[in-house]
């Protein structure tokens, strides 16, 4: 976030402020609220264009209907629906279970894609017992972008349904130079009972 500065040094000699718009350069700016109940998806199809320079989505206890599930996304352009962007990505996981029996930081290959089409996992083993939840966060930096391949940054934490504390760094492009224009969030296996899921745009604006 840039920090904004009167334009004179002496507070009793100040004959200029900062605009409202410059104070808002670099803040979130909330744009839409997806709840889910019994949701075979949530899906973000407005609002994303070239607004702002990246978007951030939030991930509130995201509580799936079904156990060892997986979150997972995917991304289309302009109206189109089948959301199957080649994907090129990588993925790590630090884990320590409650019993203390294993502790790992590791690389997930079975986890990554190499121009891949299908969803991009960006949470394994999730549980669905009353108190098993996810929350994180995912950036998709510029989007709207004719020029360049589309990147994203995810980090995501849950209480596995082995009863373990993982958490999963997820990166990669899609690649393609089409503006991409909607967002799919959906479970491996059956619906997400609960949780929310936050799109913000991140400043500056354009």
């Amino acid at each position: 976030m840039a920090i904004r500065t009167a334009v004179n040094r002496a507070l009793t000699a100040i004959t200029a402020l900062p605009t409202a718009a410059a104070l808002t350069d670099g803040n979130l700016t909330l744009l839409t609220t997806a709840t889910a109940s019994s949701s075979a998806t949530l899906d973000f199809t407005s609002s994303i264009n070239s607004t702002y320079n990246s978007y951030l989505f939030k991930f509130i206890n995201i509580h799936p209907a079904s156990d060892d599930v997986h979150f997972q996304f995917q991304t289309d352009t302009g109206t189109n629906t089948s959301y199957n962007q080649a994907v090129t990505s990588t993925s790590f996981t630090s884990f320590h279970f409650e019993d203390n029996s294993a502790v790992n930081l590791t690389y997930n290959a079975n986890l990554d894609q190499a121009q891949g089409t299908g969803f991009q996992i960006i949470k394994t083993g999730m549980g669905n017992d009353n108190d098993q939840s996810v929350s994180g966060s995912m950036c998709l930096f510029n989007p709207s972008s004719t020029v360049f391949v589309k990147h994203f940054m995810s980090d995501l934490h849950n209480v596995e349904y082995r009863n373990a504390s993982f958490e999963e760094f997820k990166a990669g492009y899609f690649n393609t130079t089409t503006a991409l224009t909607r967002v799919r969030f959906k479970m491996s296996s059956g619906n997400m009972d609960s949780g929310t899921i936050k799109m913000y745009g991140v400043g500056p604006k354009q």
